[in-house]
């Protein structure tokens, strides 16, 4: 254990008080140290999604230049399907740009918020009970409940400047019809959204022992928050009503400007937060109210195999990927037959589309939308091939390097599951894309042809694990690098030809060699190299993973 992830001590209890330490003695301590932590971490989260949304409204008015333009999006946004990925229909009612922006990225940022929110709160709380450091810090004057306060701090903190920012981008970005006022409301939004979830977190990770089965569970709350605000924007409007997003939706920022849905938020966060001291009050420290289940005596043949260890390890990961695309490819696929409609009028869109050179609009839709599919595959490859980390970090990993295992064979084993896994979620993607697709568009030729396009992203997705890969085995401070793959891959490769970049950023990105099909034609010459890069990659990690000490942080 070092400085970096070593807390300083609060002041001992004979130094300032004799009596004992209250529950949140130490809370500021831990506060400032939570946020040292993570002073790459949160501010990189938070710059991205203020450059992402003042980059997405600042495309308005070239993409939605004319009235036909936003009657035509008006239009296209109006359908069922549509509502559900989006919001509610009452923004339409006046489809200016703030509607716009409020409509179809409200819901979908703050899902983002509140993952950052969720990992933040697990992260310092049942994240340092579980690797032994909440236990060294309460041994000194901390109080019970000073890490959950502080955990819940940092969220709050985030939330708060991410809302500032979000209100100064675009209130200071001079769009027509997104004025302060609005921008405020709509940052407060995303800040509302974050503060729940991190509340939920504090909850789930009272539960159970384990960070990610506590993060796992709110995950899971957040999963079902998302289907109640989809269900209620499409058919029964109580539903909506009954999740924070739609609480959040329901201001109707750039429309109505409702502040008192967030009072909902902040109710909810409180008796979120209640709940989890009097949860934390009921346990001991380590130890979740949820009891381990018992296992069986003996361990199957799998698991004296490494592939089959890690494959125990990573399955709940994979299987949480697995429906995840599976359903978001069927929320695209839905739109599928709805796409001719949706780009009419709107000349970027439409001229994206035609570089993609198409058989029909339907194709060249399919082929720009399975880049996003194949992005959020990247963020499963890029968390499977960085398990090793948290095993190594986590004193897992030495007992078993102890024994006969080889380095090879231990990292490799996690390697082989990653890609293989990110291949299987990729390619499920493009299966419920291409099952919907079909039921939309009536061709059921789509089935095959959007598997098929789903899994030629799958040597990009081995580069990214290979990247990983390179960066655990040599610089594994520098793991977190590889999350430059993804982001990367959307924004010049998804956002690329709507914002007309250079064409040569694609190139940037080994998603961006990737051939676009069912648009384009199958090309195996940059697949084939993609392959052997990616077998280089791998190569040189494992030869990192072999040359270097294990850390102990």
């Amino acid at each position: 254990m070092n400085a970096a992830t070593t807390p300083p001590a609060p002041a001992r209890t004979s130094d300032r008080d004799p009596g004992r330490a209250g529950p949140l003695t130490g809370t500021g301590t831990l506060l400032r140290f939570a946020l040292r932590r993570d002073r790459v971490r949160l501010p990189v989260w938070i710059v991205a999604l203020v450059l992402g949304t003042s980059t997405t409204a600042g495309s308005f008015p070239d993409l939605y230049a004319t009235a036909e333009a936003r009657q035509s999006a008006r239009q296209a946004n109006s359908s069922p399907a549509a509502l559900a990925m989006s919001g509610p229909e009452h923004f339409l009612s006046d489809y200016t740009y703030g509607a716009m922006l409020a409509h179809q990225m409200l819901g979908f940022t703050g899902v983002l918020v509140a993952l950052f929110s969720i990992l933040t709160v697990t992260r310092h709380t049942r994240a340092e009970e579980e690797t032994g450091r909440a236990e060294l810090v309460r041994s000194a004057a901390v109080g019970r409940y000073a890490p959950l306060a502080a955990a819940l701090s940092t969220a709050v903190l985030a939330n708060v400047v991410l809302a500032l920012g979000l209100a100064v981008a675009l209130g200071g970005a001079g769009i027509p019809d997104i004025g302060w006022g609005g921008s405020l409301l709509y940052g407060s939004a995303h800040a509302a959204v974050g503060v729940v979830f991190a509340a939920v977190a504090a909850v789930t990770a009272q539960i159970t022992p384990h960070t990610r089965g506590a993060s796992g569970m709110a995950f899971a709350v957040l999963g079902l928050a998302y289907i109640l605000r989809a269900a209620g924007d499409v058919g029964t409007d109580a539903l909506s009503w009954l999740s924070p997003i739609g609480w959040a939706q329901r201001t109707y920022v750039y429309v109505d400007d409702r502040w008192w849905p967030l009072l909902l938020c902040l109710a909810a966060a409180v008796a979120a937060t209640v709940l989890a001291v009097r949860l934390a009050a009921r346990r001991d420290l380590g130890a979740g109210l949820r009891p381990a289940r018992g296992g069986p005596a003996r361990a199957g043949a799998a698991l004296a195999h490494p592939v089959g260890f890690a494959w125990r390890l990573h399955r709940g990961l994979l299987f949480g990927f697995a429906v995840a695309l599976f359903v978001l490819g069927v929320a695209y696929g839905s739109v599928l037959g709805d796409a001719e409609e949706m780009v009419a009028d709107v000349a970027a869109l439409e001229d994206a589309l035609a570089a993609l050179g198409g058989a029909s609009v339907a194709e060249s839709f399919a082929a720009m939308v399975m880049i996003v599919l194949a992005v959020v595959a990247a963020v499963y490859a890029v968390l499977a091939a960085a398990r090793p980390r948290a095993e190594e970090t986590g004193r897992r990993a030495e007992p078993l390097l102890a024994t006969a295992l080889s380095r090879r064979r231990w990292m490799g084993s996690h390697l082989a599951v990653a890609l293989l896994g990110s291949t299987a979620v990729m390619a499920l993607s493009g299966l419920g894309f291409g099952a919907l697709g079909a039921a939309t568009t009536g061709d059921a030729v789509l089935v095959p042809e959007l598997t098929a396009a789903a899994l030629a992203y799958a040597p990009a997705l081995w580069v990214t694990v290979g990247v990983a890969a390179v960066l655990y085995g040599w610089l594994p401070r520098a793991t977190a690098l590889a999350w430059a793959l993804p982001l990367g891959a959307f924004v010049v490769d998804y956002l690329g030809p709507i914002l007309r970049l250079p064409e040569w950023t694609t190139r940037l990105s080994p998603f961006g060699h990737v051939p676009r099909l069912p648009a384009e034609s199958v090309a195996w010459t940059p697949l084939i190299v993609l392959t052997l890069v990616a077998a280089a990659l791998l190569a040189v990690g494992l030869a990192g993973f072999r040359r270097r000490d294990l850390e102990m942080t």
